[in-house]
């Protein structure tokens, strides 16, 4: 099932995520997906960032947001794994959106995207909450690696912990120390 709206987006930085390889084996991917929101105030952006998801056997978007108020509400509503949030978009920006599910969703993992390179920005994200920050032409690869660890965070029992998921400093990569 696939909720949308309008108005939500999403960024996040990738901080000390899992990597591809360390997720349990489960015997049912599907009874165990990992259920992602995604947040992006572009909505081209948004479904291919969907359709990339999807594509992954242990991943399922369970919605899609085009602004930061929409994000909220539909976290609170759908009760996803993880949320995928650009930094800039409407209503709320995504540096807000994160600093309000990071209160109201503590284990929640939170991954920040933007295009802007502005260090200054991706900071301000992490300190909001938010458990890495992406740029977008730079996203692709590491997010399914990233999104596909969620399993090994929870434990491989379908069930969050704040404690597993990804608190730490910031992965280093391009354009960052």
């Amino acid at each position: 099932m696939t909720a949308t709206g309008r108005g939500v987006s999403w960024v996040a930085t990738w901080a000390n995520l899992p990597r591809v390889g360390d997720e349990d084996t489960v015997a049912d991917p599907e009874a165990h997906a990992i259920r992602v929101l995604v947040a992006d105030d572009d909505e081209r952006y948004a479904n291919s960032l969907r359709q990339l998801i999807e594509q992954q056997p242990e991943l399922t978007v369970v919605g899609l947001a085009y602004d930061g108020m929409e994000t909220i509400e539909l976290a609170d509503t759908l009760g996803p794994d993880a949320v995928v949030v650009d930094l800039h978009m409407p209503r709320l920006d995504g540096v807000a959106a994160v600093a309000a599910l990071r209160r109201a969703h503590p284990s929640l993992c939170l991954i920040a995207l933007t295009g802007d390179p502005d260090p200054a920005l991706h900071e301000q994200a992490s300190e909001a909450g938010a458990d890495g920050v992406l740029v977008k032409g730079e996203i692709i690869d590491l997010l399914v690696e990233r999104l596909r660890g969620v399993r090994r965070a929870r434990g491989g029992s379908g069930r969050r912990s704040r404690a597993g998921f990804y608190r730490g400093p910031l992965d280093a990569g391009p354009g960052r120390p």
